[in-house]
């Protein structure tokens, strides 16, 4: 199995730290193509088995999965580049591109009567430590390709096949998410400090509360409510906490931040 990354980005670096580290395929088997060398190098920096390139046609010559990794705005320019060089339909197109539908991406990349198997994928930054939440949607992808891409999605964390109409609802969870869960853990060392922790000993008791409650989740399946119960003993303390982070609109600002995401 290769696979080229066509985009050298902080989306498209995090994607191939990712692989490098998993079990999906060695780093060998990793072609990373960007205009600018300077990604590049530091991508080799990283792992020299990385191949990499300036060139596009010449990056997706071997591959097996072709990822695009490059700005909205790129797209179209990029797919001009290779999509006459594709083996079309052996080679999967799989797309992190933001707000670049299956009908624009089978549209740019369809061939005569070569449909290309295309994959939407949504990811978050994680995905370079694989703990990535990502959401994927196939088009013209047989079980088997289906099959093969969320193996490669999953050895980069969770995967979750949605419907292309949530994508933009996901990006709002999974990719804005991560920004907005960090937000939460600032203003909780925030508050540790102002309570007396010096602050890089308030950051490790936050992340460490952070990492162990959503593993907590991840572990038992339970709903987060089912976990709250357990730790909100009447006239308790943590109720109280709770009921103040409420009537301060806790939880409807989240809600409203989201929505305001989609």
């Amino acid at each position: 199995m290769k696979i080229t990354i066509i985009g050298g980005g902080n989306m498209g670096g995090a994607i191939a730290r990712g692989l490098a580290k998993s079990d999906f395929l060695t780093p060998a088997d990793i072609t990373v193509s960007n205009r600018g060398q300077e990604k590049l190098d530091l991508l080799k920096t990283y792992n020299p088995q990385i191949h990499t390139t300036t060139d596009n046609k010449a990056a997706i010559q071997d591959a097996d999965i072709i990822i695009l990794a490059v700005k909205p705005w790129v797209l179209d320019s990029v797919a001009i580049d290779i999509r006459n060089g594709l083996d079309l339909p052996r080679q999967m197109i799989v797309s992190v591109v933001a707000g670049a539908t299956i009908e624009r991406l089978a549209a740019l990349f369809t061939s005569g009567d070569a449909i290309p198997a295309i994959f939407r994928v949504m990811p978050n930054t994680a995905i370079a430590i694989r703990e990535s939440m990502t959401l994927f949607t196939p088009y013209n992808a047989t079980p088997e390709q289906v099959d093969c891409i969320r193996a490669m999605l999953d050895s980069l964390g969770k995967s979750l096949l949605v419907d292309e109409s949530l994508m933009e609802a996901g990006t709002a969870l999974c990719s804005c998410g991560t920004a907005f869960a960090m937000r939460y853990m600032r203003a909780a060392i925030e508050g540790g400090v102002e309570m007396g922790f010096r602050a890089q000993d308030a950051q490790l008791v936050v992340e460490q509360t952070v990492r162990g409650a959503a593993e907590l989740l991840l572990t038992t399946g339970n709903h987060p409510e089912v976990e709250i119960d357990r730790v909100t003993t009447p006239g308790g303390i943590t109720i109280k906490g709770l009921n103040e982070m409420e009537m301060a609109g806790f939880s409807a600002a989240v809600i409203r931040g989201l929505k305001a995401s989609k």
